[in-house]
Parts: structure tokens; C-alpha cells; sequence
């Protein structure tokens, strides 16, 4: 069954909604973005994860330190790289974190990788814009498909391209914000 990843919480409501729907992931945002949380502030709340959910940290290009010492506090368990980063970072980021890696790339063609898993996004992750499925070349290590997925796609999504995940962030928003409604539908969808 493919797994759901929801993205970008920042408010103790986001918790809320997620504890209440148990998705396999929860992401907080450490690059810049208007979904950026501070590391004290993702500690908080991923203190109050249900613990079937597992804390992902996104990055972009950050410090292995910064990411080791967030991993090494218990806030997540597995970190996403959004940025440049080289085979050489990811390996010393894994000795130095010991957590699993996801690498990111855009525009839906990933190239070989040493991280655990790889995320296909759109060209402009976090905008909601839309991944040309079409444009998909499956890689050989599980995945995680983003990029304009939401409720009323996200099963079409599953059954053509039968990704390992799906993450998503703006697709289950209202005005900027969590809408509960709106993840509860999108899992839904993703598990029925």
C-alpha cells in the first residue's frame, strides 16, 4: 500500500489533524520557506506526534551539523534533501546522523543516488504545481511522488505510477493553513 507523507506542519492544529488521520510521515520545513520551523519549534511538535508517525526533516542545502544535531534530539528520524547536495554529503550525512535519507529531485527524472529513498517533485516544490506524471521514470529504489498532488488526484496518482509514497503540503491547505478536512480526505483516498 502505498504510504502518505504529509508536509509542511507548523502549528499545534497540523498535529492535531495528523495524530487524528495518522499518516506513515510528518515533514517540518528547516529551509527557507513560509512553512520554516525553527528547531525548538519542530521539537515541540514532533513531541506530540503519534508515535506510528514518523518526524521527516526537509533541508536544502543545510549543515551536516545542523542536520545531525536535529536527528541526534529525536526531532526526526529521517531526513529529505531538497537541495545540491553531492553523493559525498548524503555519505557523510549518513554516517554522521545515522538516520535514512531522501534525496529530491525536481521535474520528475532522478538520477542514481546513495540516500534510501528519492522523491520526484514538480519544478518548484511547495507551490502546489503540478509533476508531469508522463515525464516519470520510476526509480530503482522506493519512492515518493509530490508536486500538485491533492484529494481529488492523489488516487489516480497511486494507481498509474504506484509510488512507495506521496507527499504533500499545499494540496491539502486552505488560505496557507492545514485543513483537516482536506488530509483526511487525501489519506482516504490514497487507502481506500
Amino acid at each position: 500500500m502505498t504510504r502518505v507523507k504529509i508536509c509542511g506542519l507548523m502549528r499545534d492544529a497540523d498535529i492535531d489533524a495528523v495524530n487524528a488521520c495518522l499518516p506513515d510521515f510528518a515533514g517540518f520545513v528547516f529551509a527557507p520557506s513560509r512553512r520554516r520551523v525553527t528547531i525548538d519549534r519542530a521539537a515541540t511538535l514532533s513531541a506530540r506526534l503519534d508515535t506510528r508517525i514518523v518526524p521527516v526533516g526537509v533541508f536544502v542545502d543545510a549543515a551536516i551539523n545542523e542536520i545531525a544535531e536535529i536527528a541526534e534530539r529525536g526531532v526526526i528520524r529521517i531526513a529529505q534533501l531538497h537541495g545540491g547536495e553531492s553523493e559525498d554529503y548524503i555519505a557523510e550525512l549518513r554516517r554522521r546522523a545515522d538516520i535514512p535519507i531522501i534525496k529530491a529531485f525536481r521535474g520528475g527524472e532522478a538520477t542514481e543516488t546513495r540516500a534510501d529513498y528519492v522523491l520526484l517533485d514538480g519544478v518548484n516544490p511547495g507551490s502546489g504545481a503540478a509533476l508531469d506524471w508522463s515525464a516519470i521514470a520510476p526509480p530503482t529504489v522506493p519512492w515518493f511522488l509530490a508536486g500538485g498532488l491533492q484529494p481529488e488526484n492523489v488516487r489516480d496518482a497511486t494507481t498509474t505510477l504506484n509510488p512507495y509514497a506521496v507527499d504533500v503540503s499545499s494540496g491539502v491547505e486552505t488560505d496557507s493553513a492545514k485543513d483537516f478536512g482536506k488530509i483526511r480526505k487525501f489519506i482516504d483516498e490514497v487507502r481506500r
